[in-house]
C-alpha cells in the first residue's frame, strides 16, 4: 500500500550545487593561501619561489572573480561544471605545494579537503574521478625536488622513508574520508527521501479520513438551493399538470429534484454515521478495518482479542496508526505461506498488537537493520507475484506507529513477528489524536 510513494523517492539527488557555495570557499582558499605565503616569505623570512605562489593564487582569485561576475549568487551548476571547478582547485593547491616542499609541507594534508567535497556533493562517478587525481597528486608531491621554504642557506632534507611515510598516510586519510563522507552523505539523504515518503502518507491518509467531512458539507451547502428547486418546480407541476407540452417535463423536474434530495440525504445520514461509529475505534473495530482489504490474499486470517482488566480500549481514527499496522499487516500477508495470525492483548496499562506470518522470515543481516529507510525486509515469497518497492514501507509504518508512541519489536519465530505495543493512555480517546 505504500509502492506509489515509494515510486516517487529517488536514492540519487547529488550534484547540484550552488555556485554560491563553491565560490565562497574558493575565496577561503585564496586569503588563507596568500596570508601563509606572505607570512612565511616576508614575516618569518624564509627563501621560496613567491612569484610562482603568488601567481597561482592570483589565478585562483582571477577564476573566482569572473565566476562571481558573471553569474548570480544563487546559479546552480551541474555536476560537471562542479567536477571542473573543484579538479581545478585541486590542481592549483597540488601545484603550490609542489613548489613548498611537496611532501614536506605541513599543509600537504589540506589535499583532502576537494575529495571530501566532492564526495559529499557529486555523483561518484566524478568524485572517484577526483580521488584518483588527488592520489596521483600526491605521488607527484613526492617527487617534487623543490626543498621546504627554510631559512636562507639551509635545506632541509626529509629522509625517503619519513617521505614515504608521510604518502602513506595522506592516501589513507583520502580513503577513508572518501568512505566516510560518501556513507554518511548516502544514510542522511536516505533518511531525508524516507521521512519526505512518510509526510506524503500522512498527508493522504488524513486526506482520506476527512472526506466525510467534505461530504457533510456539500450536502448542507447544496441543500438549500435544492430545496429550493423542489418547491419551485412543484409549484410550476401543480400549474401545467394538464399542459400537453411540458407537463412531462415538469414532472421529470421535479422527480430528479427528490433524487438529489435523496442522495443528499444519504450523504448527510452516512456523515452522521461515520461520525458516530467510524471516528471512534474500538480495538476489535481497528483489527478489523486494518485486516479487511488483505483477507482475500493469503489462505487463512487468525485474529484473536483478550484482555485482563479495564474492558476494551477505544481510540480515536488515527491514520498515522491505520497506515502502520495496515502496513505491516500487508508485508505478513506478502510473505506467508499460508497464514498470518493477528493476536491483540490489553490490560490496564498497555495495548499490543502481534502480527506473525508462516513465511521465511528475516535473514540474520537483515534482522537487526529492519526499520531502516531503503532496506528490503526479506526474500518475497516465490509465489507471490506482486513487485516489491523500494524499502521504505516498514519505515514508515514504524516511524508513523512510533509517533503514536508505539514501541516496535521484530524477530523470528519460524516466519517473522512483528510486536506493536503501546501504552494504554496513549491508544484511548482523548489522546490517541495528539500523534
Amino acid at each position: 500500500m505504500n509502492k506509489p510513494v515509494t515510486e516517487m523517492v529517488g536514492h540519487e539527488r547529488r550534484g547540484s550545487l550552488r555556485l554560491q557555495t563553491l565560490v565562497r570557499l574558493r575565496w577561503l582558499a585564496v586569503a588563507g593561501q596568500t596570508a601563509t605565503a606572505l607570512t612565511v616569505a616576508f614575516g618569518l623570512d624564509f627563501s621560496m619561489p613567491i612569484m610562482p605562489v603568488l601567481a597561482l593564487i592570483a589565478a585562483l582569485a582571477l577564476g573566482n572573480l569572473v565566476l562571481t561576475l558573471s553569474f548570480p549568487a544563487t546559479q546552480r551548476v551541474s555536476p560537471r561544471v562542479a567536477f571542473g571547478m573543484i579538479g581545478f582547485d585541486l590542481l592549483q593547491l597540488t601545484a603550490l605545494l609542489y613548489l613548498t616542499g611537496g611532501l614536506a609541507n605541513p599543509f600537504a594534508p589540506l589535499i583532502c579537503v576537494s575529495v571530501i567535497i566532492s564526495f559529499a556533493a557529486l555523483p561518484l562517478h566524478y568524485s572517484f574521478a577526483l580521488l584518483a587525481f588527488a592520489v596521483s597528486g600526491v605521488s607527484a608531491l613526492a617527487l617534487s625536488p623543490f626543498p621546504l621554504p627554510w631559512h636562507a642557506g639551509i635545506i632541509l632534507e626529509i629522509e625517503p622513508i619519513l617521505k614515504f611515510g608521510i604518502w602513506i598516510a595522506i592516501i589513507s586519510m583520502l580513503g577513508f574520508a572518501a568512505f566516510y563522507v560518501q556513507r554518511i552523505t548516502l544514510e542522511a539523504q536516505q533518511i531525508s527521501d524516507a521521512l519526505a515518503a512518510t509526510e506524503l502518507v500522512l498527508q493522504r491518509e488524513q486526506h482520506l479520513s476527512q472526506l466525510d467531512g467534505l461530504a457533510a458539507a456539500a450536502a448542507h451547502e447544496l441543500g438549500t438551493p435544492l430545496a429550493t428547486i423542489s418547491v419551485v418546480a412543484k409549484e410550476m407541476a401543480r400549474a401545467l399538470s394538464d399542459d400537453p407540452e411540458h407537463g412531462e417535463d415538469v414532472q421529470l423536474l421535479v422527480s430528479q429534484s427528490q433524487r438529489c434530495r435523496d442522495i443528499l440525504s444519504r450523504l448527510t445520514s452516512l456523515s452522521k454515521e461515520d461520525e458516530a461509529h467510524m471516528r471512534l475505534l474500538p480495538l476489535t473495530s481497528l483489527i478489523e478495518e486494518v485486516v479487511a482489504p488483505h483477507r482475500p490474499f493469503v489462505s487463512q486470517m487468525e485474529i484473536r482479542v483478550s484482555g485482563e482488566a479495564g474492558g476494551e480500549p477505544v481510540g480515536s481514527r488515527n491514520p498515522g496508526i491505520l497506515y502502520g499496522l495496515g502496513n505491516i499487516v500487508e508485508n505478513a500477508v506478502e510473505h506467508a505461506r499460508q497464514t498470518v495470525e493477528i493476536e491483540a492483548h490489553y490490560n490496564d496499562t498497555r495495548v499490543t498488537i502481534t502480527v506473525t506470518d508462516d513465511g521465511g522470515g528475516y535473514t540474520p543481516d537483515i534482522l537487526p537493520r529492519i526499520g531502516d529507510p531503503f532496506v528490503s525486509d526479506r526474500p518475497k515469497n516465490p509465489a507471490d507475484s506482486r513487485a516489491g518497492g523500494l524499502g521504505l514501507g516498514l519505515f514508515i509504518a514504524k516511524t508513523l506507529l512510533e509517533r503514536s508512541g508505539a514501541q516496535l519489536t521484530f524477530e523470528n519465530v519460524g516466519g517473522a513477528r512483528i510486536t506493536v505495543s503501546w501504552p494504554r493512555w496513549r491508544m484511548e480517546a482523548d489522546m490517541a489524536d495528539q500523534s
